[in-house]
């Protein structure tokens, strides 16, 4: 459990093998390129957020058990999601990037769902302090706090953009690199959590593992 009161949380899926190695390769271009930015490793989950809010750090339990109900119905597993394009959020002169997918009537339910149903434990906004950080919230971008707390309106529903991201790079960088010709591929996810969120939106810590029906 958070030492804090609020917990700035993901609760995002898996993704599988396809996207995991496509994901891990352009990583490591762009760390290549610019080896100062974040690696995906144990505390960088490759992940397709679902929802980002601010919950009631004593009911974590009760937001995991919520998530769990929903997944236990859902098929997830079975689902084929399309990536397609590459994009990247603009925070200047860096890019958060990611690879884009296809948004389908599943995944817009499956949203829907898991913020009415963690509706009930979420707090309007939060502080840096209930992100997951290594430097006591310095690394913890405003623009960010703003993000998870308006999430609703500006990510969910016709305005979600389902996506992996694989990094952060310069944007003079990923707007060349973009140009380039995108091969799309299929994946299905594996798994979902709750994780708590970091820096650039990061997840960072597994909070919680979630059931998927089979």
């Amino acid at each position: 459990m958070s030492n804090h009161p609020v917990t700035a949380i993901d609760i995002a899926l898996k993704p599988g093998a396809a996207m995991v190695r496509r994901a891990g390769a352009d990583n490591a271009r762009l760390l290549k390129a610019f080896p100062e930015f974040f690696a995906l490793d144990a505390t960088h989950h490759p992940h397709m957020t679902m929802l980002q809010q601010f919950v009631r750090s004593a009911e974590l339990e009760k937001v995991a058990s919520a998530a769990d109900a929903i997944l236990g119905k859902e098929g997830v597993t079975r689902w084929k999601l399309k990536a397609f394009k590459y994009y990247y959020i603009p925070s200047p002169p860096l890019g958060i990037a990611g690879i884009v997918v296809e948004r389908t009537e599943d995944l817009l339910r499956l949203q829907r769902e898991l913020l009415d149903a963690v509706a009930p434990f979420t707090e309007r906004t939060g502080t840096a302090a209930a992100f997951y950080s290594d430097d006591d919230g310095r690394d913890i971008q405003p623009g960010l706090i703003d993000y998870v707390a308006d999430f609703v309106t500006v990510a969910a529903g016709e305005k979600f953009n389902p996506h992996v991201t694989i990094g952060v790079a310069p944007q003079t960088y990923l707007d060349k690199m973009f140009a380039e010709p995108f091969k799309a591929f299929t994946f299905s996810p594996v798994g979902a959590a709750v994780y708590q969120l970091g820096t650039f939106g990061a997840v960072r810590r597994e909070l919680r593992t979630l059931s998927l029906a089979p």
